[in-house]
């Protein structure tokens, strides 16, 4: 049996199957190298075993904060632990995306979800990739990108009135929580893509359209256009990718980026990949 992992920054989506057909598909928490150490993933991987009872010939496990030699390595070591009798592997989310959306051919991939990323592939490997950057510096798009716009917005009294109170009324926070959240407490990515579900209510609203239009084309601008996109289709992944489609289609279109695959998630693409592989 092989077990695929596409994890991002929120959570995990797994799945074991045995090439032909799913035995089971779950989620947990986000699993991410950078910021949890060897006990905790080694807690979370042995708490998943308790879901199944297969023997795992093969990992696969594809994430965020697997972008170094030494995290990929963790990962791995972790992996075999609590699989011993299985091969592992471990990759960044960036490569389990372009796999997911390009298969074996050349193409630019991206990842619009909590974070975002992208890079061009050439079929096999990741040939070239423009730093995300990370929320506070860059992750232009994303949600917590989005997020980060709509509070600091808010917090400035910068929004339409009939939006600034929707907002309170839909967040429930004080300014003083808000920074508590961003601040001083952990994930405040996560604190701030989770506005997006706000975005999404009211994006018909000229504000609300004219933000995530910036931040769209800001993706397109700081790391689409670095590659070849006059030759090269741009494929997406994630859910503010799939959620947002229409806008960045329109986005797209004035920059002439033609648009490829726009996939909510990464694993229908992944067991394929390696069903085929």
């Amino acid at each position: 049996m092989t077990l695929i992992a596409d994890s991002g920054s929120t959570k995990t989506a797994w799945c074991l199957t045995d090439g032909q057909d799913y035995a089971a598909q779950f989620l947990t928490a986000g699993i991410n190298p950078f910021y949890t150490d060897y006990k905790d993933i080694i807690a979370e991987l042995k708490e998943l075993t308790r879901r199944f009872p297969h023997v795992v010939d093969a990992v696969y496990f594809y994430g965020a904060g697997v972008a170094s030699p030494e995290k990929a390595a963790l990962m791995k070591q972790c992996c075999r632990e609590v699989f011993p009798t299985a091969t592992a592997e471990a990759h960044t989310d960036l490569l389990g995306a372009a796999r997911a959306l390009c298969g074996h051919t050349s193409g630019i991939a991206g990842i619009l979800g909590t974070g975002s990323n992208s890079c061009f592939y050439d079929g096999q490997h990741i040939a070239d990739t423009v730093p995300p950057c990370g929320f506070i510096l860059g992750d232009e798009g994303s949600g917590a990108a989005l997020g980060k716009q709509l509070v600091a917005d808010f917090l400035q009294r910068r929004l339409p009135q009939e939006i600034h109170h929707a907002f309170q009324a839909h967040s429930k926070l004080t300014k003083d929580e808000i920074l508590e959240q961003v601040y001083r407490k952990p994930f405040p990515n996560r604190f701030l893509a989770a506005f997006t579900t706000f975005l999404h209510l009211h994006q018909n609203h000229p504000y609300i359209h004219d933000l995530l239009h910036k931040s769209f084309d800001n993706f397109l601008t700081r790391h689409i256009m670095h590659y070849d996109y006059a030759r090269y289709s741009l494929h997406l992944l994630g859910s503010v990718a799939f959620h947002f489609q229409h806008i960045i289609k329109e986005t797209a279109g004035a920059r002439n980026i033609q648009l490829g695959k726009i996939e909510k998630t990464a694993m229908p693409g992944l067991l394929l990949y390696h069903k085929n592989h």
